[in-house]
């Protein structure tokens, strides 16, 4: 009997040293596989320079490699808070669940404060586990490994649940380690590119901005091209170019470019009250997770402002916004925006000393002609009027001296359009606001227009500079009721107006010659005006002169 299995013991040694080999090679091949899969997850990590894109790769491949069944990777701020989270494994059903994406609390704050490799066969067990946000599916197995740029820890790789309900092993761990240092390249060259290309586009961007606005185009289309290249160069969602009102009490939007707005067109930026505010009060760029609550209502988070120009000349603010969930702006965003709107203001500021210096030049030569006309063409058709009064006198023919008294009529009408002309003249240029001036005499030809002559007007004085808006407002009031007046009641044959301001006084003149009005009416028509002088400290007074009609003379002091 012992002889007969005697045999039987060095084959089950050999089939237990085969067996062995087998696993050995198994292993050898396993391990040859993961080798080739993790040299291959490197290659394609390394593949694309879109940051974002690198990010999301980076936690697939990882997922893939130790067979984890969710995977995320985050994002670490300066506050060592995660600043963006992407997850890898949850369906769209199941991210709409979670109520918020970790903030780095707990266990993911552990890795953060202590950036080594964590690896845990139950996340509930471990004395820092904080637990999931509401939603978020139950996990056990756990694996966190930090990612690395230039030293400086970018973020974390989370991987759990690995599949066939085993725990992550040694193997895994150095797998995810050597795949994170890979990555950590991958994040720097995007990185380089990214803000290569950014660059780029900066040149080119300040570079239009400066040709178009001194090349004389209008500022506000301008401002839309800084807008969108400003959002183009920091690859930001949104971007407004906001301005001040008059009083600097709030922003508003000048330019918006990216989605929302036509929400935002409309918009007010309080300076008391909102960030924009307070970085065109401060001159101070900016950067903040959560952005003004018009945007936030639009589903913006992280946001970066800049000043436009250097105080203590702040033009405006240029703000740009990115989604929830973006990376944060970085400071290179900012070092790059700040510069393109520093530029941005000083071309602005060129540009309107352009447009000044040849508004000047139109106002110069407006001057001049202005002069050439009152000195030169007005006298001399004043002197040939004169001539042929005298002449009238010699004419012994009816006919002949009643073409003469017509031609001396039109020498009178023409010498009133050329005074017109040059009151319009010594206007501020069209796309200004009206002149005093030119009101006034808009006021006295509409009257002529109904009177059926044009009434004599003389003006006086620094009309357009030393008449404050007010009193300039009361003027024109009176000034229109008192040619009412003579269209409606004096049946006048002629009508004079002068404005004068002289010692610090503003002082209208309006008189016909017509029949005059009653003390009743007088004293009626009179009420307004009179208590419009005194509003301003003034007087009015209405009189009848010896030759007859109405005179009326309204004065207040500036």
């Amino acid at each position: 009997m012992g002889s007969e299995h005697r045999p039987l013991l060095p084959q089950m040694r050999l089939d237990e040293l085969l067996a062995e080999l087998q696993v050995r090679l198994d292993a050898v091949l396993a391990t040859r596989d993961r080798v080739h899969a993790l040299l291959e997850a490197v290659v394609s990590v390394g593949s694309d320079l879109d940051l974002e894109t690198v990010l999301r790769r980076i936690v697939e491949t990882a997922t893939t490699l130790v067979d984890a069944s969710y995977g995320a990777l985050g994002v670490v701020g300066q506050d060592n808070t995660l600043i963006q989270f992407i997850p890898v494994g949850l369906s769209d059903e199941e991210i709409a669940k979670v109520e918020h994406w970790p903030h780095g609390l707990g266990l993911l704050g552990l890795l953060i404060k202590d950036a080594r490799p964590l690896r845990l066969g139950r996340i509930s067990d471990h004395p820092e586990s904080y637990g999931f946000p509401p939603g978020h599916p139950p996990m056990g197995t756990f694996l966190g490994v930090p990612i690395r740029v230039r030293e400086e820890v970018f973020g974390n790789l989370y991987l759990t649940e690995k599949r066939g309900g085993g725990e992550f092993d040694e193997e895994d761990e150095a797998v995810v380690i050597a795949l994170a240092t890979a990555a950590g390249v991958a994040v720097e060259n995007a990185r380089l590119y990214e803000e290569s290309r950014r660059r780029e586009t900066w040149l080119q961007a300040s570079s239009e901005v400066t040709t178009t606005l001194l090349s004389g185009a209008d500022p506000r289309q301008v401002l839309t091209v800084v807008a969108e290249r400003a959002r183009q160069m920091s690859d930001a969602d949104l971007a407004q170019v906001l301005l001040p009102d008059p009083r600097e009490q709030s922003l508003t939007v000048a330019a918006v470019e990216g989605e929302g707005a036509e929400e935002l067109a409309e918009a007010l930026f309080e300076v008391s009250a909102t960030l924009a505010g307070e970085v065109f009060a401060q001159g101070e760029p900016m950067i903040v997770p959560d952005a003004d609550v018009p945007l936030r209502r639009l589903g913006y988070g992280p946001e970066l402002m800049v000043p436009l120009g250097a105080m203590p000349n702040v033009r405006g603010v240029l703000a740009l916004a990115r989604y929830s969930g973006r990376l944060p702006f970085s400071d290179a965003d900012q070092q790059m925006l700040h510069a393109f709107a520093d530029q941005a203001a000083i071309a602005l500021e060129l540009a309107e000393a352009r447009r000044d210096a040849e508004r000047l030049g139109l106002l110069e030569d407006r001057d001049r002609i202005a002069k050439d006309l009152h000195d030169v063409v007005i006298q001399r058709l004043f002197a040939t009027a004169m001539t042929l009064m005298s002449t009238v006198r010699l004419v012994e023919q009816p006919e002949a001296a009643k073409r003469v008294h017509h031609a001396i009529d039109e020498l009178d009408e023409t010498i009133r359009q050329i005074r017109s002309t040059i009151f319009a003249l010594q206007g501020p240029p069209e796309e200004a606001a009206p002149s005093l001036r030119s009101r006034i005499v808009e006021l006295v030809e509409g009257a002529g227009a109904h009177l059926g002559f044009m009434p004599g007007l003389r003006m006086e004085g620094q009309i357009d500079t030393l008449v404050p808006e007010p009193a300039a407002e009361h003027l024109l009031a009176v000034l229109r009721e008192a040619l009412s007046n003579v269209v409606r009641h004096s049946h006048a044959s002629q009508a004079d107006v002068a404005v004068e301001v002289a010692g610090g006084e503003l002082t209208l003149t309006v008189a016909d010659r017509g029949v005059g009005v009653g003390e009743v009416k007088r004293r009626s028509g009179l009420r307004n005006i009179e208590d419009r002088a005194a509003r301003l400290g003034g007087t009015a007074e209405l009189e009848t002169p010896h030759g007859g009609g109405t005179r009326l003379r309204w004065h207040v002091p500036l």
